[in-house]
């Protein structure tokens, strides 16, 4: 597998969020595969997931100031089935960029980074984060890269709606446009699952209000933040089959509870490894971000129809993954007919798989062909 290397951009004093115009340095992580054309046309931006990362393909065994937190789960990219030569997002004829977000916790600007004036950590004093930080820090990355016009940008699940806040936001930066299992909106359903998980995370004893770096970490919020999402992103069938896999006796219940089916010791086991991985800061501010999640104010439109009005130029490839119980299929089906509407060139594919959400990083095969006719242009 092919060494990558972490790059960084200092964003300067040309950014500013929209909760702290004058919060700074703030600096992006990112990587890239492939070569930029001399025209500069055969880029793709590439969105990750809610606990997802700059690094997308390849290997990368240590990213500078990140610590413990990039460990084993990290060193291989999350997106290797779909970037590389040959593969959906082909690396001999793209340009593939991935920037771990700001707020993040693998080498952007987020609250584990220290606060130069105080030599310590943000912790809770990090502002919180919008859609529009996160996709107007990446147009910044692209005028560095010398981009003028994407050829793609793509997104999944959260980094769906990323992707779709540059199109409605920079139409003229972006020919495709491609949200996989992913909403133009929060649902209801989205809102209560995400409250849970702020809730287990500010609840934890631990916490500290978020300033907990010099004492105990707040890991049993964050785990069962995580048992709570993950519920989402695996289907029924796949989480019971990955279950009878697992060793009930391997890991003690919570407060002496006895475990009684293999399906607690899975939760569990998940748990635990994404705690050793991931900041609970960065947890909430992500969560924040997406219960804010507002296309069509963001966008400063008057409706989701006069919003994707602007997107007539661009051509849409929206995936569906029919067993997803995080982003529902009726969800992208609603986003088609609003694009159809606004007479937005759009393809829908709905991808059928056993393995729910998380299919979108398990199964290249079942995207890869309509991920190739599309970046080809042949619509």
């Amino acid at each position: 597998m092919k060494q990558v290397k972490t790059k960084f951009l200092n964003l300067g004093d040309s950014f500013s969020l929209q909760n702290a115009p004058d919060f700074g340095p703030i600096t992006l992580a990112y990587e890239t595969y492939g070569t930029l054309s001399p025209a500069g046309d055969n880029a793709i931006l590439l969105f990750h997931a809610l606990s997802g990362s700059q690094h997308a393909a390849g290997c990368n065994p240590t990213v500078p100031g990140v610590g413990s937190l990039w460990n084993d789960e990290c060193r291989s990219g999350w997106w290797n089935g779909f970037v590389g030569p040959g593969k959906a997002l082909d690396t001999s004829r793209f340009f593939v960029i991935c920037a771990n977000y700001i707020g993040g916790c693998y080498g952007s600007t987020g609250p584990v980074s220290l606060n130069p004036s105080l030599k310590k950590p943000y912790g809770a004093s990090f502002p919180w984060i919008t859609t529009n930080d996160i996709v107007d820090s990446q147009v910044c990355l692209l005028d560095h890269l010398g981009i003028k016009q994407l050829h793609a940008v793509v997104g999944s699940s959260l980094g769906g709606m990323l992707a779709l806040n540059l199109a409605v936001r920079y139409p003229d930066r972006v020919r495709i446009v491609i949200p996989i299992a992913a909403g133009s909106s929060v649902t209801i359903l989205q809102r209560i699952h995400n409250f849970e998980q702020i809730c287990a995370i500010e609840k934890d004893p631990n916490f500290n209000g978020g300033d907990y770096y010099n004492g105990l970490l707040p890991v049993k919020g964050l785990s069962l933040a995580r048992m709570i999402s993950h519920k989402t992103f695996v289907s029924l069938l796949t989480l019971s089959r990955r279950a009878r896999r697992e060793v009930i006796d391997s890991l003690g219940g919570p407060n002496g509870y006895r475990l009684t089916h293999p399906v607690e010791s899975y939760m569990l086991h998940q748990a635990r490894k994404f705690v050793k991985r991931f900041d609970a800061n960065t947890y909430l501010r992500i969560m924040d971000l997406w219960q804010n999640f507002n296309l069509v104010r963001d966008a400063r439109s008057r409706s989701l129809y006069t919003l994707f009005n602007r997107c007539r130029k661009q051509h849409f490839l929206v995936f569906s993954i029919d067993s997803d119980v995080c982003f529902y299929p009726d969800e992208q089906e609603q986003m088609v007919r609003t694009l159809e509407k606004s007479r937005v060139p759009c393809q829908h594919i709905t991808v059928h798989s056993e393995k729910g959400h998380d299919a979108f990083l398990l199964e290249p095969r079942l995207f890869t062909p309509h991920l190739v006719y599309t970046l080809q242009g042949k619509w």
